[in-house]
């Protein structure tokens, strides 16, 4: 009995083989990638002075300090909410440049588009165009095969590990990093944060590719929700391409479109699809189906634009023209009332992330009340109430600080803390939290209320400048 023919539900991917192409959009591509490129690479050896005890990296993110610092910047983890901001600020941006733009973030700035052009312009270097590395692929393994697929996979491993090695920079002093791997002396918690970069970018890169774009970023999912007709997206021109057939010199237009059916704007894909048949979930808006359109229209005689960055209400505006032969005035139309919500956002976001960074105080003050037991009654009577008390010295000097009580005027206090400090000389080192237990006492012929508002008041005595926290006082159940 013969066995029954194997039923395939699932085809395997097929390995996408862009074609080199140059125009306008890739150049825009590659100056993109050079300019982000060098951000990444060389913002972490730029200095900036915070004075003696501060680091002089701009731009740091110091774990073991807890502090993240962005040029005159500095965050602290109690300003947490300026990181929330920030993120705030980055995902409405992305909304309100893709209202606008479409997905000009995935085809110009996204690092996975970046890294992985690259990784491609290294394959054309080594192995050829389209079709020289189709035909090695298919090739068997020999000298010439071996040397040009071994010289890739070096050079992208290469690639890969300065890209893992230029990300923790901006979590350690750059050049104190940089000796420490020359000298093969790398803390291990560092040397595995740049093998596993390494690695993913090597992996996500080089093999991943535009099935990262398409399985795994969820931005393909929601982007259309922030699309509409006056989106600027890349579309092909059906009324005037189709219907489409191939051409030869001489030939006659009448009685068919301008699209030759060459097929190079697929073949330039880096996502491997047809943009004739629409806007799709994996286009990355990135134009090099506009730059390799323009070329065959240039070898045919014909004019731009038959794939091309458009808005729908363009399109639409465009084809009833053509039909009543008139003319039609193109526009990108900015304002509308999506890009007005997100513009709004952004804006209110920002200042207040302005104000907070203008009006912060250079120390801060938090209390809190101890709940276990809430009060003790000493033995002459008197109620006595413990606080835990924080003093938060964000300069870069050691600072003297006065503490008083204001809404108990009877009140005795005691501070506890390493060296007897008095509450007039409470001593805080620079860039560090000041902790200070205090005792706070009251007479037993001064209870008026079981609880009762206070607020202890915090002056730094050399520039006399306060801040205000406000508790209780309890003196009874």
């Amino acid at each position: 009995m013969s066995n029954p023919e194997q039923i395939t539900f699932f085809e395997a991917q097929k390995r996408i083989y862009p074609r080199d192409i140059w125009g306008r959009y890739r150049q825009l591509k590659w100056l993109a990638m050079g300019v982000l490129l060098a951000i990444y690479y060389f913002v972490p050896w730029l200095r900036w002075d915070r004075g003696p005890h501060a680091p002089d990296q701009a731009i740091l993110i110091d774990m073991p300090a807890r502090r993240a610092y962005f040029f005159s910047i500095e965050i602290w983890p109690q300003e947490v909410f300026y990181i929330t901001g920030l993120l705030i600020l980055a995902a409405v941006g992305l909304f309100f440049a893709t209202s606008l733009l479409g997905r000009v973030w995935c085809g110009y700035a996204c690092p996975q588009t970046v890294w992985t052009d690259l990784f491609i312009k290294v394959e054309y270097f080594f192995q050829g165009d389209k079709n020289a590395r189709q035909k090695l692929d298919a090739a068997p393994w020999g000298l010439n095969k071996l040397w040009r697929k071994l010289a890739t996979h070096i050079t992208w491993l290469l690639i890969a590990l300065c890209t893992g090695g230029a990300w923790v920079f901006y979590f350690s002093d750059a050049p104190t990093l940089a000796d420490q791997i020359m000298h093969f002396n790398i803390p291990w918690s560092t040397a595995s944060w740049i093998f596993g970069l390494t690695a993913s970018t090597y992996i996500m890169a080089g093999y991943a590719r535009e099935q990262v774009c398409t399985y795994m970023c969820p931005y393909a999912r929601f982007q259309s929700a922030m699309f509409d007709r006056d989106t600027l997206i890349i579309g092909y021109d059906a009324t005037r391409g189709e219907p489409r057939m191939s051409h030869k010199h001489g030939d006659s237009w009448e009685g068919r479109g301008h699209c030759v059916d060459c097929n190079m704007c697929v073949s330039v894909c880096p996502m491997g699809i047809d943009i004739r048949d629409g806007l799709q979930m994996e286009c990355i808006a990135c134009g090099l189906c506009v730059d390799a359109c323009n070329q065959v229209m240039d070898k045919v005689g014909l004019p731009h634009g038959l794939v091309r960055y458009d808005t729908e209400n363009n399109q639409l505006a465009r084809n009833a023209a053509r039909k009543e032969g008139k003319s039609v005035t193109e526009r990108l139309r900015i304002i509308r009332p999506r890009t007005v919500y997100y513009t709004g956002i952004i804006a209110v976001v920002g200042c207040l992330m302005l104000y907070g960074l203008l009006t912060r105080q250079p120390f801060q003050a938090h209390v809190l009340h101890d709940r276990n037991p809430l009060f003790v009654k000493l033995s002459s009577g008197a109620i006595r109430n413990s606080y835990t008390f924080k003093i938060l010295n964000r300069d870069h000097d050691d600072h003297d600080y006065s503490l008083q009580v204001n809404g108990l005027p009877r009140a005795e206090m005691k501070i506890e803390a390493a060296g007897q400090p008095d509450a007039a000389h409470l001593r805080v080192l620079a860039d560090s939290v000041g902790q200070f237990r205090v005792l706070l006492s009251l007479p037993a012929d001064a209870l008026t209320m079981k609880r009762e508002n206070i607020r202890f008041q915090v002056t730094d005595n050399t520039t006399g400048k306060t801040e205000a926290v406000e508790t209780m006082f309890v003196t009874g159940e």
